[in-house]
């Protein structure tokens, strides 16, 4: 087989001899064919399958002719709202529209619509009645169910519903798909197409469903927070693979929403195949003149090792999407493509990630999960590691030092994040001694999230306590290396259970540390995860306990003008907030206070966000006897008046 893009036009499918394709894919990214997009693995799986696939990327969903390009498929139409959810795609959590897009050619906006997967299908169904439409990819994974929806501050139906889509498959899809397409190919109707995993499918009775569980009907959770929190929990108890019950949830008496138990987890042997695939690892080069794709430069040069993540983040759809148990390739399957990467024109060598979602798992957390599969109601790491956790890094430094030995690669940098909680269950300190001295230039990332322990725990993160033994530890290994390597906390505001006295807090530990994060990321409700869910109906559905949730946008903006107190632009929001939660011992001069007092309220500011009694101005220290300081430029400005006068 030539390796080469597939279709994107009826001319290249004619090039190819083909009168017709057996899928058309709607995607709502641009045409990358890069396994770090969803619809190039999805695409390249089927064309291994022997299935004829063409691509309509980002079609005008104003034209129904858009999606006309190939035709009437033989087999029917793949939808995928994109690597991201559509809405997360267009708009800040304060909701407001964003000015670009990574995932389109050029980075320019406005190329898919709001809520790409349900535009999409009703177009299609404008001009095919009757011709098989199936749907995938992020955006109908976490939309799977009835859901709380930010942006129209409401609970939706099952995105199946309002799609008019035939079938949906959930989760990664490599094993779904091709169960689907097999299955239309023998001459199966969509419609008897109820027994596939991974897939959620409309039903007119649930008589045939075996071992299923009834969650509470939609009517139900549209009205009752409580039921919606309840609905959700046993969802997200469900998504494993060898415990997760098929799921049922009624709109109507002849309407039924049926989730299938999710699809089984590649083994090492398909995780290897699936990266081997036939992908050009670039954009299309129709995207050329308008600059190319530029989501593509984040993933050019980097690794996935694994997939799925036991770390249980509580605002994070991992859980619900790949699910927890780890996922991994073989060392000669990423050697294989490191190499490839070093015959690129424009290596540099440089390997700027080798991981996943977390990138220090390598193979599910316990021996247990191989066979039994994960604990339904109990997390690997949370509130402490479990005592059947394997913590050993043994198997990724191994695969790291190979990479490192690889002739023309100069460095290798980890990116997507180490979870530093399972770093410090590993009894050997060999991992933290090999990270700092090949695989961090300056900085590391890492993800307290917050400060407060009753924040921490909504979360799902470990104490801070945990946090501040890794932060000592690694500092401590940069000293004994002899290398200045520093922390980037990521840290979250205004988190279901995130007070204004805890985001106080949080400023004061910012202070006690000497630093100020340049970005701050507000808690961002997306669909399908528990802090989402809390969000919305202000309860945890772990324990049903009320939480405290910070919706006004002004509170929002102290908690995370605080994060960032030293900002001038920050200082009315930052002495409101202290102010209100009673903390004026910090508006001050002494090294304690976040800010100084105003100008006009009995004391000079003096540029307001300096700290401490003494400063530096114009390169000296000045101390003003009575605890202000003033500038080495006033003084002498004012003894030159003087000698005027």
């Amino acid at each position: 087989m030539v390796k080469d893009f597939l279709p994107i036009c009826r001319q290249d499918m004619e090039a190819r001899g083909w009168d017709q394709v057996d899928f058309a894919y709607v995607i709502g990214d641009a045409y990358v064919d890069h396994p770090s997009f969803g619809h190039a693995i999805i695409s390249r799986m089927l064309e291994a399958g022997g299935y004829r696939v063409g691509i309509i990327s980002q079609p005008d969903w104003k034209d129904k002719e858009s999606i006309n390009v190939f035709g009437r498929p033989r087999l029917g139409f793949l939808i995928s709202g994109g690597n991201m959810d559509s809405m997360v795609n267009h708009y800040t959590v304060s909701k407001k529209r964003r000015h670009n897009d990574a995932y389109t050619p050029g980075g320019v906006f406005g190329k898919r619509p709001d809520y790409a997967t349900v535009v999409y299908g009703n177009l299609i169904r404008q001009t095919y009645k009757d011709v098989p439409v199936i749907i995938g990819g992020i955006e109908a994974s976490l939309r799977r169910l009835g859901h709380y929806d930010y942006w129209s501050d409401s609970i939706k139906r099952s995105i199946l519903l309002d799609s008019g889509a035939d079938l949906l498959l959930y989760g990664m899809g490599e094993h779904s798909i091709i169960e689907m397409a097999d299955a239309l190919n023998s001459g199966l109707s969509i419609k008897d197409l109820t027994f596939i995993r991974g897939t959620v499918y409309k039903a007119k009775s649930p008589e045939n469903v075996y071992d299923g569980i009834t969650l509470p009907d939609f009517d139900t959770i549209r009205q009752d927070k409580k039921a919606y929190a309840s609905s959700f929990y046993t969802q997200y108890t469900n998504t494993d693979p060898y415990s997760g019950k098929p799921l049922i949830e009624k709109y109507n008496d002849h309407l039924y929403v049926i989730q299938n138990p999710a699809a089984w987890p590649l083994t090492t042997e398909e995780m290897d195949r699936v990266y081997s695939l036939n992908y050009m690892r670039t954009y299309h080069p129709s995207y050329e003149a308008d600059g190319g794709v530029p989501a593509i430069s984040e993933v050019k040069f980097s690794l996935v090792s694994n997939r799925g993540c036991f770390g249980g983040c509580s605002f994070c759809a991992l859980t619900f999407h790949q699910g927890r148990i780890i996922q991994a390739r073989s060392h000669e399957s990423i050697i294989n493509e490191a190499r490839q990467l070093v015959w690129e024109p424009d290596f540099k060598g440089y390997i700027h990630d080798v991981g996943g979602p977390t990138a220090n798992f390598r193979y599910p957390a316990c021996k247990k999960q191989e066979k039994y599969g994960v604990c339904p109601n109990k997390q690997c790491l949370f509130p402490k590691p479990c005592e059947n956790l394997r913590a050993d890094h043994t198997d990724y430094r191994k695969l790291l030092k190979e990479l490192r030995e690889i002739p023309g690669v100069k460095k290798v940098f980890i990116r997507s994040g180490i979870r530093f909680d399972y770093l410090l269950a590993d009894k050997d300190d060999k991992f933290l001694e090999e990270l700092c001295r090949y695989h961090v230039s300056g900085q590391l990332k890492v993800a307290p999230e917050h400060i407060s322990d009753n924040v921490l725990r909504l979360m799902g993160k470990p104490q801070n306590s945990v946090y501040r033994k890794f932060v000592q530890k690694y500092t401590s290994m940069n000293e004994r290396l002899g290398l200045k390597q520093y922390l980037v906390p990521y840290l979250m505001s205004s988190h279901p259970g995130s007070t204004l006295k805890d985001a106080v807090a949080l400023a004061e530990y910012l202070r006690d540390l000497g630093y100020m994060p340049q970005q701050v990321q507000d808690f961002y409700p997306t669909p399908s995860t528990l802090s989402t869910c809390m969000y919305y109906t202000g309860y945890d559905p772990r324990t049903m306990e009320k939480v405290y949730v910070p919706k006004d946008p002004h509170e929002k903006a102290m908690q995370r003008a605080l994060i960032q107190y030293k900002n001038p632009k920050n200082y009315d929001l930052v002495a409101e907030a202290l102010r209100r939660t009673g903390r004026t011992d910090l508006i001050g001069y002494d090294k304690k206070c976040l800010i100084r007092p105003k100008r006009g309220h009995g004391q000079d500011n003096f540029g307001g966000f300096d700290h401490g009694a003494s400063g530096r101005q114009n390169g000296k220290d000045v101390q003003h006897p009575k605890g202000k300081k003033k500038t080495i430029r006033n003084v002498h400005k004012k003894k030159d008046s003087q000698k005027r006068r």
